[in-house]
């Protein structure tokens, strides 16, 4: 990550450094950090809103992670139009940590060529003006994300974020943080594939499905490094037991950055289009999936939960 050099505040296994993180301007933080927050699991993920010194928003995210060396937390603040990162955990893991990050923020973007695309649009360019340079969040880790997608197939949000803590609770590593929101790492692929699906707290169906991407994660029929382009990941992501288009695109914009994927069969998206009279919103290509970002966000900031 680059920016300042890091400052440590402790050495060995609970080492913690803390940096600013440096981004492409404009960046919406604080929409962004909200988006998570928004999808926050239980035990392992948690987070605040509230008002900087200037009064402008303040947003904290705060979260676990296992990592090569043992499980770390991860802090990211976004206040007084600055973003700022704190890794602990063992200091062999901090670059993989902050590497993380910078994926999930998206810090590298380019949010000009998309914001000027869509900002001249009838439907979406009063919210892009309102909102410049949104991104769609990233991941820290593309198993978690994988699942996390699987568990969210056509429930709600908020079911969800249940279904998931459970998971966590009952598969998850438990962690001392000194943190009583942040208890767990959530489940590896390894531990999910060990599950017996009929006792997930899921239709049947959806535990099967679960635990067949657990599987094939674990023994390298799924292969979700960073090298495995788009296209190769959505065909394998496909091939997958009981995963469909609805997941596999989800996957991609936020593990791939994607950038022109529109999630129609998604309820949100769905309710805006009608709402907005899209006709036809492949207008929005090659940025779709940054429309698509901008729907969500109005939809969530009109929503109290």
């Amino acid at each position: 990550m680059s920016g300042p050099a890091p400052t440590p505040t402790a050495d060995g296994p609970g080492a913690t450094v803390r940096r600013e993180v440096e981004v492409r301007r404009p960046y919406a933080g604080a929409p962004l950090l909200d988006f998570l927050l928004r999808h926050a699991v239980a035990g392992v993920e948690t987070g605040s809103l509230g008002t900087a010194p200037d009064g402008s928003v303040e947003v904290g995210y705060a979260r676990t992670l296992g990592l090569a060396h043992g499980p770390a937390v991860v802090r990211l603040t976004w206040a007084q139009e600055r973003l700022s990162a704190e890794v602990t955990g063992d200091r062999r893991d901090h670059p993989d940590a902050f590497h993380r990050l910078r994926h999930l923020l998206d810090a590298d973007g380019d949010p000009a060529p998309a914001d000027q695309h869509l900002g001249a649009d009838p439907d979406v360019g009063g919210l892009v003006r309102q909102t410049p340079g949104l991104r769609v969040p990233g991941v820290v880790d593309v198993a978690e994300m994988v699942v996390r997608t699987v568990l969210g197939q056509q429930i709600s949000l908020a079911s969800a974020r249940t279904c998931a803590g459970t998971l966590t609770a009952r598969h998850g590593e438990r962690v001392d943080t000194g943190d009583p929101a942040l208890t767990h790492v959530f489940p590896t692929a390894a531990a999910l594939a060990a599950v017996d699906p009929a006792s997930l707290p899921m239709p049947r169906s959806r535990g099967r499905a679960l635990v067949g991407v657990a599987e094939r994660v674990t023994d390298g029929r799924l292969d979700l490094s960073e090298g495995v382009g788009a296209a190769a990941l959505r065909r394998e992501l496909l091939a997958c037991p009981g995963i469909g288009p609805w997941t596999a695109d989800y996957v991609l914009m936020r593990a791939r950055h994607a950038p022109d994927v529109l999630l129609t069969s998604d309820l949100v998206i769905a309710r805006e289009l009608k709402a907005r009279g899209v006709a036809d919103p492949g207008v929005w290509s090659p940025h779709r999936s940054t429309a698509a970002m901008h729907l969500w966000h109005d939809f969530l900031r009109r929503s109290p939960d």
